[in-house]
């Protein structure tokens, strides 16, 4: 038998159980409402879809990419910034453009991080925040994140707990899976100061920047005075454009950080698709209509939910920001843990969602709704709930 000890280091995926059994439901003929995968089921903009259209039929655009993302490509991605921010971002040295920011946050700690070092990441999390760390050899020290918890008290305790001390700090805000967001740019300033004072690089997914709720706002990293010294920034169109099977993203910031990601991408990948990045064009410099639709629509299903779920006797907080609801399991139920409380929910409200522990430590009280059902569905999985939880 062969072993691989990078393959080794990787858990299994907790998730493929829930999905495994949802599947089993399926084949029996059962309809099962899955609100686990955070996989959007609008379709893109017509108008960006047309575009994709049109440039696929251009013999030139079937010819190898960039690696780094066409030129006009990354010119609209810093006029993106500078009218959203009023961050300068100049397109030739800090911006890059990713095959989806899940690719490229893999990629830049394979270029960056080495054998023993250590990357600071929140908990619970997207497990490719602290997987593409350990992917890549190094090590992961947690920052608890969530309901009630002073964060940034949390990540100067875990910086003094570690040796050696930690090279990076990945976050994430609005923050998937947990839903937490910051207030200002307090925060984000007091992150550039310790970067600064610790020599730490500073990795900020920010995929839920236009899927905010009641008035929020949801800040960039980069508005900070002195971020790009210290750090850079991923976007995705994903969520906000409704392209998540198109594997459009970037990354914008520090030059050095951001020269280690083309450097290593020249010589993994040649870009993708010449059409979706033009088409990617259209979708950043045309009609932001379309973003502020699907704002809408999710915060629509927000409100089903919570209602739903509040009318079940589960009372769960609304979240500002993202495409999930981040629940704690109720009471009776808690002692299951997460992971047997989904399987549960499948078995007697015919709900899938995805079990905290997933997300690591800290997720096993918890469970992740994602917004992508329609509301009849929503009312519909509500109400199956709310049986589940009385029987």
């Amino acid at each position: 038998m062969f072993e691989f000890n990078r393959i080794k280091r990787l858990p299994p995926y907790v998730f493929a159980i829930v999905n495994t059994l949802k599947m089993e439901y399926r084949r029996k003929g059962e309809d099962i409402i899955d609100l686990g995968m955070g996989n959007p089921d609008m379709a893109a903009p017509k108008h960006v879809i047309d575009k994709l259209c049109e440039a696929a039929k251009n013999p030139k655009n079937h010819r190898y990419s960039a690696s780094k993302g066409i030129t006009h490509l990354r010119m609209a991605i810093s006029e993106w910034y500078k009218r959203r921010f009023d961050v300068d971002i100049d397109p030739e040295s800090e911006a890059v453009v990713t095959i989806g920011s899940k690719e490229g946050l893999s990629h830049l700690a394979l270029a960056t991080i080495q054998p023993g070092d250590v990357v600071m990441t929140p908990t619970p999390a997207y497990p490719i925040h602290p997987y593409s760390v350990i992917i890549a050899g190094g090590e992961i020290t947690s920052i608890p994140i969530g309901p009630g918890i002073d964060f940034l008290a949390e990540m100067e305790e875990a910086y003094k707990k570690t040796w050696p001390r930690p090279k990076m700090l990945i976050i994430n805000f609005p923050h998937n899976p947990t839903t937490t967001v910051v207030e200002g740019l307090d925060l984000f300033r007091k992150v550039v100061d310790f970067a600064k004072e610790n020599n730490i690089i500073v990795i900020h997914d920010f995929a839920y920047a236009d899927l905010i709720f009641d008035d929020y706002k949801a800040p960039s990293f980069l508005q900070v005075p002195g971020a790009k010294e210290v750090g850079v920034e991923f976007f995705s169109l994903t969520k906000s454009y409704s392209m998540a099977g198109w594997r459009v993203g970037f990354c914008v910031g520090n030059k050095d950080v951001i020269n280690a990601l083309i450097k290593i991408k020249s010589y993994l990948d040649y870009g993708m698709f010449q059409p979706i990045q033009i088409a990617s064009i259209v979708a950043l410099r045309g009609s932001q209509d379309c973003v502020e639709d699907f704002r809408q629509v999710y915060q629509s299903r927000r409100n089903a939910l919570i209602k739903g779920l509040n009318r079940a006797g589960w009372a769960v907080e609304s979240p500002k920001a993202t495409m999930f609801v981040w629940a704690e399991i109720p009471e009776p139920f808690k002692k299951m843990g997460s992971l047997e409380f989904c399987k549960y929910l499948i078995t007697e409200a015919k709900v899938a969602v995805s079990p905290g522990i997933g997300f690591g430590e800290g997720g096993d009280g918890y469970v992740r709704f994602a917004l992508v059902e329609n509301e009849h569905r929503i009312k519909q999985a509500t109400a199956g709930i709310r049986k589940a939880l009385h029987q």
